[in-house]
């Protein structure tokens, strides 16, 4: 990413950064803050908690509108350093790609499972989301992973759809992937 080529750019550390929720960071050209200013200016209505012109404000007084506990910043810490360490950004990058891919390799490869965004293209690296046929529903295998200590491969809940969703983030081993892989193969052989 070129700072200069944006005026407004915001992340959470929560997903890539294996950092807990609840921060973000953002860096603002001076032209989106004076929009910010402008805007907040202007009268209309924005929630505390969604306001820009408040974040700037603190940020200009080295505060938070929430206090992030400190753990949250150790941890976005450590895991910078982590990420520096194993090679950077691209590393990294390489990494959730690797994992991303062998997912989408096993359910094009599976009868029961497909990727849910058809064009390789537009695909996710770092959540691979999975549609499952219908006569596999996704409760089910949840329900046996999540009994078995597996956690976190919902669907998106708003899509409604028969789907297992899959965080594949840097800090995840592509080899942790393949285990989860084969223990979904297992479950649904085993219905």
């Amino acid at each position: 990413m070129d700072p200069t080529q944006v005026d407004f750019y915001y992340f959470a550390p929560q997903k890539s950064f294996a950092s807990d929720g609840g921060l973000w960071f953002a860096l603002t050209s001076p032209a989106a803050v004076e929009r910010i200013e402008r805007i907040a200016a202007s009268g209309r209505y924005i929630p505390p908690s969604l306001s820009l012109a408040e974040a700037v404000t603190n940020s200009r007084a080295e505060q938070t509108l929430n206090t992030p506990a400190i753990s949250t910043l150790i941890m976005m810490r450590a895991q910078l350093e982590w990420m520096l360490e194993n090679d950077g950004l691209a590393a990294m990058a390489a990494r959730s790609r690797a994992s991303s891919d062998a997912i989408y390799a096993w359910a094009e490869a599976r009868e029961f499972a497909s990727p849910f965004v058809a064009d390789p293209a537009h695909r996710s690296p770092v959540v691979a989301t999975i549609d499952l046929v219908e006569n596999v529903d996704s409760n089910e295998v949840q329900a046996v992973l999540r009994a078995h200590g597996i956690v976190d491969v919902f669907p998106y809940r708003k899509l409604g759809r028969n789907q297992l969703r899959i965080g594949v983030f840097p800090a995840v081993e592509t080899a942790d992937v393949e285990a989860l892989l084969a223990c979904i193969d297992w479950v649904v052989e085993h219905r």
